[in-house]
């Protein structure tokens, strides 16, 4: 069966970044990984968030099983949402045989100042600005960000730079899983 493994942390951390370069070092070595970035699933799942509780339980639990039925597949995922609360990425450790979490940990400062100028694809923008508004629900500002327990891979994205952190995680996530299962790149 093939792995998966959820790349978590404060939105501005690296998150995306570090997960689409690391899954580029393990691409080239001919295991294939698939990405499944919250911020484009989120367009299909709930056009327009309101970014609730409720609408998050559901958000995280249809990535998890889209995350799942992947590996069933023989299809490798990196999942790339902040999913602020530890129980969405425990719900997918337990449905998952395979499963590790990469904490990207960076102070909320510096994720501040990197999502002020990001020009990201699917991510809204001006998260940080937003969560002066009220009824705002910024994790890490408004709402809780809860940091994994015991996360398989730690990644000090204020302290490394992104093909340092995305060769870390990547080399991390091979030692892990030993002999990489699920669909190779053809040659």
């Amino acid at each position: 069966m093939a792995f998966a493994v959820w790349f978590t942390g404060l939105p501005g951390s690296g998150k995306t970044v570090i997960a689409s370069r690391a899954a580029n070092i393990i691409r080239q070595k001919g295991i294939n990984v698939r990405i499944l970035q919250l911020d484009e699933i989120r367009r299909v799942l709930t056009p327009a968030p309101k970014y609730t509780d409720d609408e998050r339980d559901i958000v995280y639990a249809s990535l998890a099983y889209m995350a799942k039925l992947l590996t069933e597949c023989g299809t490798n995922v990196f999942i790339d949402a902040t999913a602020n609360r530890r129980r969405y990425r425990d719900a997918a450790r337990k449905i998952i045989p395979q499963f590790a979490e990469v904490f990207i940990k960076c102070p909320l400062p510096v994720c501040m100042e990197r999502e002020a100028r990001r020009k990201a694809v699917f991510s809204p923008k001006n998260i940080y600005k937003k969560s002066a508004q009220a009824g705002a629900t910024v994790p890490g500002v408004n709402v809780p960000y809860e940091e994994p327990l015991i996360p398989e891979i730690v990644i000090e994205s204020d302290k490394t730079k992104p093909d340092e952190a995305a060769s870390k995680a990547a080399d991390a996530i091979m030692a892990l899983f030993g002999e990489i299962h699920g669909n190779r790149n053809p040659d």
